[in-house]
């Protein structure tokens, strides 16, 4: 447990939980670096598959930079991986979900758009407000919001910094489920459940590729792509458990290599 960020081990599963609740869990350098040394662990273990991060409380997942510290004259600090230790992390194979139970503002939605699937409670609300004060959303949320859901969509949101609940997230393609109130995390683990059915060497080659492969100019260059994880996946344990799992009518025990 961190000062700033809480977190808890459940079998291959992580759960990282933003703890400034006073600060609707906005961030500043100490919250930052704090998220970078959770997720660099995380990225590091190979008995840790999955992360869900979340923010403390039921009022906000992250209201993102922390203006109140800038305003008082706080220096602002990124570790390299990016805003809440995630927004630059381009390398990570692992899947990540983010659990968002109420506000998901500017850097906080920057974290959650970062992160593989969004699970948001029906009281979340999105925005990328930063040029209503003044700022621009440069942790990542110009960039990976049209390519997310779409140019004119998203010009919809960066150009006003307007709101969007959860249901309207859902219909734009950037929320997978929206849950009730309270529910957000639950949401969450039952997606890293059924994401933990499959192989660790699968999940990562499949999230390589995919992302990778949005980088090349076209559907034939991504398909001859060379991607490190799937060359491992082909020398894992589990691409033998995996088929002889199936043909023995057994659950498959998985290994992290």
């Amino acid at each position: 447990m961190g000062e700033f960020c809480t977190i808890e081990r459940d079998g291959h599963l992580l759960t990282v939980t933003i703890n400034r609740p006073a600060a609707m869990n906005a961030l500043h350098p100490p919250a930052n670096f704090e998220l970078h040394d959770a997720f660099d662990a995380f990225a590091a273990d190979p008995d840790l598959w999955v992360a869900i991060i979340t923010g403390a409380g039921d009022r906000a997942f992250s209201t993102g930079n922390d203006l109140v510290f800038q305003a008082k004259g706080g220096a602002i600090e990124i570790p390299p991986s990016g805003f809440g230790g995630l927004t630059n992390r381009f390398d990570l194979t692992k899947p990540v979900i983010a659990a968002v139970n109420g506000f998901a503002m500017g850097g906080g939605f920057e974290i959650a758009l970062a992160c593989d699937l969004i699970v948001a409670s029906e009281n979340a609300v999105f925005a990328l407000p930063e040029p209503r004060v003044g700022l621009a959303a440069l942790a990542g949320g110009m960039h990976r919001l049209p390519r997310q859901i779409g140019q004119k969509a998203a010009m919809g949101m960066l150009l006003t910094g307007r709101r969007v609940p959860a249901a309207e997230g859902k219909d734009l393609g950037f929320v997978n489920e929206v849950v009730p109130e309270g529910e957000a995390l639950a949401g969450a683990r039952r997606w890293a459940e059924m994401i933990l059915e499959c192989a660790p060497s699968s999940i990562r080659a499949t999230k390589e590729s995919a992302m990778r492969g949005l980088e090349q100019p076209g559907l034939e260059a991504a398909m001859m792509g060379n991607y490190p994880e799937v060359g491992r996946l082909f020398m894992s344990k589990n691409f033998r458990e995996g088929p002889r799992a199936f043909a023995e009518k057994r659950k498959p025990v998985w290994t992290g290599d």
